[in-house]
């Protein structure tokens, strides 16, 4: 299939610290993923924004070595897909290089024909792989419609998924001397209410993908909560933070979180997980308070995503 390649669509992340700004007014002016106030004056209310937060934010990728990683870690990802299939992967980002529209027109100079395109997002939101496919389409339209487009919108249930997944929770359930008396964290990036109560499918998705992992993984404790709010809205609950004070309370001091709708370490993970949460865990007494490690290029993970593009070119 020369003429065929996979696009894998990402969020991205600042790839410096002088890239922390610009990231952060491309995200917080995409009314798609963020709503604030009337749309004429989201670019306004949205510069006010990132010049309050972006000294925040920068320190906190200066904690985690001063950038993301998560433009390395999908190009990782691209890289082992593309020796699993034996076509080209290339990589599409929302919010900061590579941009999707760049890779687009990377593929048409290699005379690519025929996109699968990917959503990194394993479950589905119009906040992530919505958006990321409305930008597609924009962009495509910008090139005159020049790829047959093959669309791959989630995976939450992929059996390959909840395997990788599984893997990686028996990994770092192993690490506990007693993993009889650890409780499992899963948290997964929130998202403001409103969308649900509008029938987005992501809360849905979430618990499914939930009930699919505990199902291998037999009596455990388990819990499910939602990291990440921004902004005044009414967003899904519990949130992780009030979800550790409450387990504290109960109890709870040997926890194991879980990242969903994660599938490689970035700075919710990173910064948010591993140093917030976990100082947060400590002063509430938690003893023991690990992270699953993400998916990033787990061989099962990358497997998943080549079934996922194999049945999709199957059925086109």
């Amino acid at each position: 299939m020369p003429d065929t390649a996979v696009l894998l669509l990402q969020m991205g992340g600042p790839d410096s610290l002088d890239a922390v700004r610009p990231f952060l007014l491309n995200l917080f002016t995409d009314r798609e993923i963020i709503r604030i106030g009337p749309a004429w004056l989201q670019p306004f209310i949205a510069r006010m924004i990132v010049r309050r937060r972006t000294p925040v934010v920068m320190a906190k990728y200066r904690e985690i070595g001063g950038k993301s990683p998560i433009r390395e870690l999908t190009e990782g990802q691209a890289a082992a897909l593309q020796q699993e299939l034996g076509i080209p992967c290339a990589v599409g980002m929302r919010y900061w290089h590579p941009f999707t529209g760049d890779a687009l027109r990377q593929l048409q100079q290699r005379g690519v024909a025929r996109i699968v395109a990917l959503s990194l997002y394993p479950h589905y939101s119009r906040a992530t792989t919505g958006s990321s496919f409305n930008d597609l389409d924009r962009r495509l339209a910008e090139l005159g419609g020049a790829f047959e487009l093959i669309r791959i919108s989630h995976f939450y249930d992929h059996p390959r998924y909840i395997e990788a997944l599984v893997e990686q929770i028996r990994q770092g359930l192993a690490g506990f001397p007693d993993p009889g008396q650890v409780e499992l964290l899963f948290s997964a990036h929130s998202l403001p209410q409103a969308f649900i109560d509008q029938g987005d499918p992501y809360l849905d998705q979430i618990r499914s993908t939930v009930r699919l992992v505990m199902a291998r993984l037999g009596d455990i404790r388990y819990h499910l909560a939602f990291q990440s709010r921004a902004g005044p809205v009414k967003w899904l609950e519990p949130a992780t933070d009030e979800k550790l004070r409450e387990l504290a309370a109960s109890g709870c001091n040997q926890l194991l979180v879980v990242p969903l709708s994660f599938v490689s370490d970035h700075i919710e993970t990173l910064h948010e997980i591993d140093i917030e949460y976990a100082a947060e865990a400590r002063a509430l007494g938690i003893a023991t308070f690990r992270r699953v490690p993400s998916l990033n290029s787990s061989p099962t993970f990358i497997r998943c995503l080549a079934e996922l593009v194999e049945a999709a070119l199957h059925s086109s």
